[in-house]
Formats: structure tokens, sequence, C-alpha cells
């Protein structure tokens, strides 16, 4: 039976573990250690009936795509399978014949397996995550779909591994937006998390900037020169609606209040710029600030109480938190004459923003809490513009190291720095959007 190519990818909820099985209790990788030893994983070819040539291509493609995947997330090291001592197309891949000491051996403390099969131009995808030390299994997911599906498939149990080691269900289903001046004029683009699928999103031939997803990952809100001044343009990504701000005056930089159809954005229609909150539609609801100097670079934290932004009023620019039930507001940064772009991270544990240091811009994150920061980059040209990814594990930023800015990941700590893409011209103001289930 053929179906219908979206419709047709759906997960049997075949969960080889009980669904009640709370991931935490397995300990596996302390995501809170900055000194995280990564997790080596074996990911052999997935095993098909014999002589099924188009199960074989699928089934390669889908063991590489998963591999890549894990070894994205700073987690895992990709175990060689040039030292595998088991053949994949005959080796047991439900658990009761696997010969863990085959896999301990080489030092793969984890084991992914899976099986294809391809019927009336239907997949079946059986995969496993089996702990070779413990001898046990920790999660078995089937999926079916058209063979071509094999990348979405990756990236579904990739999730699954990583909630079943982590507890966090990661961040395969987001996207990056980013600006590019690729034709001649700064665009906004969009792109899969990890830099593939570039797809321009605006086409306005002019400026356009400061890209921030909304919650539910429908709507992007930018800052564009289109009008020849600064203006906050709030625009559906799959469809051509769109609206601004009718306020007179600059307006930059806007943040999405999480988990509602409102955002801050700096407005200067009633004298210097300061914060506003906003509907969706770009109505203005209330001034948030109110101070002698220019406010702006809002981010909220993620309960939508507390929102960090940049600020003039002591005469250099520096990053405060205001409490939006009380409106106290709080300078957090005093280190530096130059701190600007605050990042909440989504856990609200931390604040990425970048700072200027001996004449360079590098890349910080800083405690709410207690004003404690720490550098994630250094000696490698500008890096600037921080955004988290939705399960707060990794960080993307645009740097000048190589010369011409591109964007760049970094785990949450400044480790694995590595860069996502190269495009023509220069690409800056990456934004990690939440986690989007397509259909």
């Amino acid at each position: 039976m053929i179906f219908n190519r979206w419709i047709a990818f759906w997960s049997v909820l075949l969960m080889l573990l009980p669904a009640s099985v709370n991931a935490a209790q397995y300990n596996y990788i302390d995501i809170s250690n900055p000194f995280l030893r990564k997790t080596p994983i074996a990911v052999p070819v997935f095993k098909v009936p014999a002589q099924d040539r188009a199960a074989m291509r699928t089934a390669e493609s889908a063991a590489q795509r998963l591999a890549y995947y894990l070894e994205f997330t700073g987690y895992f090291s990709i175990s060689d399978p040039g030292a595998f001592l088991e053949d994949p197309q005959a080796m047991d891949i439900t658990g009761a014949g696997i010969r863990y000491r085959n896999w301990t051996v080489i030092g793969a403390e984890m084991l992914v397996t899976g099986g294809v099969e391809i019927r009336e131009g239907e997949a079946q995808f059986e995969l496993r995550l089996f702990d070779t030390v413990k001898q046990k299994m920790l999660v078995g997911k089937r999926y079916r779909g058209k063979p071509d599906d094999y990348n979405r498939v990756a990236r579904r149990f990739c999730s699954e591994v990583v909630f079943a080691v982590t507890g966090s269900r990661g961040f395969f289903d987001s996207k990056l937006a980013f600006v590019s001046n690729g034709t001649g004029h700064k665009e906004i683009y969009l792109s899969d998390f990890d830099g593939s699928n570039v797809q321009q999103f605006t086409r306005h031939n002019s400026i356009s900037l400061f890209p921030d997803w909304s919650s539910d990952g429908r709507w992007i809100a930018y800052t564009t020169y289109a009008n020849k001044r600064p203006q906050i343009r709030i625009q559906n990504v799959k469809e051509k609606r769109w609206s601004g701000i009718d306020k007179p005056g600059l307006q930059a930089v806007a943040a999405w209040v999480p988990g509602e159809f409102k955002l801050a954005a700096g407005l200067s229609f009633s004298g210097d710029l300061e914060i506003y909150l906003l509907t969706g539609n770009g109505k203005v609801i209330k001034r948030l600030t109110n101070s002698v100097g220019i406010d702006g670079e809002p981010t909220w934290a993620p309960d939508g109480k507390r929102l960090a932004f940049v600020s003039r009023r002591a005469g250099n620019p520096q990053i405060y938190i205001l409490d939006t039930d009380s409106g106290r507001v709080q300078r957090l940064t005093f280190e530096g004459r130059y701190n600007t772009q605050p990042s909440w991270s989504p856990k609200g544990d931390r604040i990425a923003y970048s700072a200027m240091k001996s004449g360079v811009i590098d890349i910080f994150t800083i405690d709410p809490e207690n004003g404690e920061a720490v550098q994630l980059t250094e000696n490698q040209g500008s890096n600037e513009a921080p955004t988290w990814s939705p399960d707060g594990s990794l960080i993307a930023f645009s740097s000048t190291r190589e010369g011409k800015s591109r964007i760049y990941v970094m785990t949450a700590y400044g480790t694995d720095q590595r860069r996502l893409l190269t495009l023509p011209g220069e690409q800056t103001n990456p934004k990690w959007s939440p986690n989007i289930v397509t259909p």
C-alpha cells in the first residue's frame, strides 16, 4: 500500500521501553558538566533483506545521517566502522543475540542497531539504542514512510537517543534564520539547524537585520530598511502575510514573548529609543523602559517575566535586567565598556552576549543571578550575535576567524567550535528557532 508522502511519515509508537521510564534516571550524560567526555557510540549500517539493493542504499544513507546528527550534538564520538568485529548484515539487531563484548572491546559504550525493509514503495525503519556496558536496551522505535524519508527518520530517532541519555529532546526540529549579503543586499535566509537546506526569506533589495522567531515558529520579526528607515516587519514564515508597526521614528530589534503572540521592540516615536511591548500585529500595548539614553536589544527570560536589554543610561552600552511585574531594573554587566547583543538561554540559567575586550569582540555568558561571566571565544577574529539552540546545549554565532563573517556553532561551554555553512558574501545575525515539528 502506497501512502501519501507526508501523511505516510508517521511514527508507530512502538516503545520497546515502557513509556513511563524517565530518561533522567539513567544519568548517562551530565549536560551541565563543562568538561563533558564524549560517549563513544557505534552506528553500523542498518540491516536489510538479502540482495535488496534499494533498501541497502536507504540503510546506508540513514545510518550516515544518524551518525552525523549524533556527532553534531557534541555528546558523542562515532566509533570507526573499520574497527567493527561484527558484520552489520549478519548481526542480531533486536538485542537477544547481541554480542556486547564485541562492541565494548573496541570502546563503543553505546550501539545503534537498525533494520530497513521496502515493500510496495513504503519503507519501514526499526531502530534501537543499546548500552553495551550494562547490556540493556534504552529505546526502540519503528517508523514508516517513503525510502527517501531516511533523513527525517534519522532526526526523529536522534531526538529519542538524546532524550534517553540527557532528558532533553535536543534541537533536531529547529531552524536558523540569519543575514547574508551574497545578493549584494543584506537579506534574511533560513536553514536547517545544521546549516543545510538554505532558503532566501526576504527579497527587499535593501538591508534586513535581526530576525527573531515566534514561539510557535510561524512568524519572524525583523528590522528592514526597505522604506529607507529602520522599521520592524512581522512576517509569516510560510505565507506572504505580514504586518508592520504604525509608529514614526526608528524601530529596531524585536524579541517575541515566550509562549505568547506578543513582542518587545525598541521604538523612538516618543523621543529616545525605548523598549515597548507590542501585540503580534505590531500594536503598542505599553512602554517597558523609561530612561535617559538609548534602550534596546531586548531578550526574554523563558518565563516571560524578565527582560534583558542593552542601555546607554550609564554612558556606554551595558546589559540590564527588567522585572516586568515590578518595573525594577538592575544592571547586570560591569566589566568592560561595551556589552551588547544579549541572548537568554532557554534554560534561564545563562545569558550569552557580545563584549569588547582588548579591542576585540568576543562571546561571553553570564549568570543572571550573580553576574558571574565566562568567556567562550578568544583569539579567533571578531565573534558576535550569540543565539541558543532550543535545548540550550549549543550556541550559534557569527565570526570573522576565517576572514569573512560566517555562522559558527559551539557547545554552551565554548567547546567544539565549527563553521556551519559557507555562502557567497558574509553571514551575520543568526537566530535559532524553537523546535518546529513538521508533518
